[in-house]
């Protein structure tokens, strides 16, 4: 049996479409995935993201553990309620997830793991802990939200405690803060700006509610994806796999070199890739025919098999189909894909597509 968020009876109320996701009974839409897409670009809109698991991992040899565990380098939060990207990389160097990482106190820390890889996820870093003997602690009692979008932050804001408003008012991105065990962050997966929230399961719903009439709009997994894609976000399984190396994923610059006496687990397979140009790449794709562009989809350059589509679909924000291909190096201008036996006319373009309500490729 799937598991269920907190407010599994709250998507039911709101006339969500329920569906499968990473073992978890999820919200697709609740009537418009295209409305909420918009609503989110434009004002602002909530998703229940409880399906992703907070993990807080503390002891005097944390930040030790974290700077050889991931190939960020946590050495860069220099204080409390400061945020990184990073990836967790197996020893081959592959991407096993990405993740966000949070410095709550000096040598404490709290990960958000992807919910398809938790228990995975989970059991690489007890694997490689042993001789650093962090406490590591799953937290399935928490929740969370993601509110985001242009007005996201004013109409979240007067519905959290009064005492951290002056403190959220001043949040900068990629920052967070936190009063008992209420967990704000200025981070999200949209290319949009807002929260992310995380707070006991027996407290989500009231918050959701207030959410909803204060005039923040629901929105489900499908919304999500079309937004992550639009802002060039990659997506774990997908664009990004254990089988393939952050340099050919587009992140790149999510891996500390400096300094170079930090060993980190994938490391040693990484370092003779920076050395010579790589033979693939991770770019944007513009469907210049009608058509929809999906995952798995021949890219072709020249006539000859150039690589193939990892992220697709159609952009409601540009109308147009969009999508993330790993290609051949050289493949740097108009290429075809191969679409249901025909092939159909693209252009390679630098993600993102769209932030910040912004268009930021040419369409023309």
């Amino acid at each position: 049996m799937a598991h269920r968020t907190p407010l599994f009876a709250a998507h039911q109320s709101a006339g969500a479409r329920m569906v499968p996701f990473g073992g978890w009974d999820m919200p697709l839409h609740y009537g418009s995935q295209l409305d909420e897409h918009h609503v989110v670009r434009r004002a602002a809109g909530v998703f229940d993201v409880s399906h992703m698991r907070a993990v807080d991992l503390s002891g005097p040899r944390a930040t030790e553990f974290l700077r050889y565990l991931l190939a960020n380098d946590v050495a860069r939060l220099h204080t409390p309620g400061t945020a990184l990207y990073s990836c967790m990389l197996n020893a081959a160097g592959g991407v096993i997830d990405d993740l966000i990482l949070y410095q709550c106190a000096p040598d404490h820390y709290r990960l958000v793991l992807n919910a398809a890889t938790t228990d995975s996820d989970l059991d690489w870093i007890h694997q490689q802990a042993a001789p650093f003997a962090p406490v590591i602690a799953r937290r399935d009692d928490l929740a969370m939200l993601a509110v985001q979008g242009p007005e996201a932050r004013a109409k979240t804001i007067p519905l959290l405690p009064t005492a951290l408003s002056a403190t959220l008012e001043q949040l900068k991105p990629f920052h967070c803060c936190q009063q008992d065990d209420l967990f704000v962050a200025r981070t999200g997966y949209t290319g949009e700006d807002g929260f992310e929230i995380i707070l006991p399961n027996a407290q989500v719903e009231a918050l959701w509610q207030r959410l909803l009439e204060a005039g923040v709009r629901p929105c489900g997994l499908g919304a999500r994806d079309t937004l992550r894609l639009e802002a060039g976000m990659n997506l774990s399984g997908q664009d990004m796999t254990p089988d393939v190396s952050p340099l050919v994923s587009g992140l790149g610059w999510t891996i500390a070199w400096e300094p170079t006496e930090r060993d980190f687990i994938g490391r040693a397979a990484l370092e003779p890739l920076r050395q010579v140009p790589p033979t693939e790449r991770l770019v944007g794709l513009l469907l210049l025919e009608r058509g929809v562009l999906r995952p798995g989809q021949p890219v072709l350059w020249k006539d000859q098999p150039a690589g193939e589509l990892t992220s697709g679909g159609f952009s409601p924000t540009l109308e147009r189909s969009i999508g993330l291909a790993r290609v051949r190096a050289e493949v740097t201008d108009d290429c075809t894909v191969e679409i249901r036996g025909k092939r159909l006319a693209a252009r390679v373009v630098k993600p993102p597509f769209v932030r910040q309500g912004q268009v930021k490729i040419p369409l023309s």
